[in-house]
């Protein structure tokens, strides 16, 4: 049976990563011969066309595009359902498209693939799905972060900086980063450094609290400087209030870099003992756990420890592993 697969999803996203880890270790998945933006509410017309065209055949996609019908031959993957669960990161017709589509497609899909047991509980829970239809797959972590110079741990923490990786969407939290620089009085020199580009809510609150000068943003990224920002950072300070898995965590575990991260959602799953977690709605948790950590060479060369081996379960060939195994079934 052919197998065919929508690597129409390769971008520069999560989901993007994810389509492109697979389909480099499932050479026999067959590329859909479709054009288009397979986000887009409309491309259900064009996955359906696709599939009564195709009757003899199995399709998977590492996203959330699904036909309205041929179900029973098609693999979705749905990574979280952050559009419904926070309304700040979507719009009505996200929203309608998950509720008239999406949930629909979960319960009559051959399976549905997602990356964290958090994710999985959550669309079964709102699907209504039997719980042998969603399979969590997991997620994996690119090879430039598991190979190569390490961070060194054992430098001291106040002359360095706190990285925090994020999208200054909301529930990111990054504001509880700012506020915890603040608060660390005893840290004149420590610098807070965000991934990708400012924010004026950001940029204001530094100004607040006094610290601007301390605040840093690198722009866009490759994933060498986003590694070298791992290596160099005293810690990795992830705030945020919902993860449906959470990998910058995983990428600085793998280079060796402490990390304080939200017991919310799936982070408490994908970090475990590995790492620091703190209540996202609590800013003294994180000053708290900071202190803990710049305070103790110790404590970090442990978490540095426990993070290296708790980043390798997250292999691209696990994943890949395990997508080959319920195709099978089905197949």
């Amino acid at each position: 049976m052919t197998i065919f697969f929508d690597q129409r999803w390769d971008d520069a996203t999560g989901i993007g990563r994810f389509c492109r880890e697979v389909k480099q270790r499932l050479p026999e998945l067959i590329d859909m011969p479709l054009t288009g933006n397979p986000a887009a509410p409309a491309d259900v017309l064009r996955m359906t066309w696709f599939m009564l065209r195709q009757p003899d055949s199995l399709a998977i996609s590492p996203g959330y595009n699904a036909p309205f019908f041929s179900l029973n031959r098609y693999v979705l993957t749905v990574h979280d359902l952050n559009h419904l669960d926070l309304p700040d990161n979507s719009d009505w017709r996200k929203r309608l498209y998950y509720r008239l589509i999406l949930r629909r497609a979960c319960r009559k899909a051959a399976k549905v693939l997602t990356v964290s047991e958090f994710s999985r509980r959550r669309i079964i829970d709102w699907a209504g799905t039997s719980e042998d239809q969603v399979i969590c797959v997991g997620n994996g972590v690119s090879e430039i972060f598991l190979q190569g110079e390490q961070n060194d741990v054992s430098r001291p923490a106040d002359d360095g900086f706190l990285f925090c990786v994020g999208n200054r969407k909301k529930h990111k939290n990054e504001k509880m980063a700012i506020a915890a620089l603040a608060a660390l009085q005893e840290y004149p020199r420590l610098q807070l450094i965000f991934s990708g580009s400012p924010s004026d809510e950001l940029l204001r609150e530094a100004v607040r609290l006094n610290v601007a000068p301390r605040i840093q943003f690198t722009g866009k990224l490759s994933e060498e400087q986003l590694r070298d920002y791992y290596c160099r950072a005293a810690v990795l300070v992830f705030p945020s209030r919902y993860e449906g898995f959470g990998l910058p965590a995983v990428e600085a575990m793998a280079v060796g870099c402490p990390v304080i991260a939200s017991n919310t959602t799936a982070l408490g799953e994908i970090v475990g003992g590995a790492g620091a977690l703190i209540l996202p709605d609590q800013p003294w948790t994180l000053v708290s756990s900071l202190k803990v950590i710049l305070n103790s060479p110790a404590r970090r060369k442990e978490l540095q420890s426990l993070g290296h081996d708790r980043a390798r379960k997250y292999s691209w060939d696990n994943v890949a592993g395990r997508i080959k195994k319920e195709l099978s079934v089905i197949n």
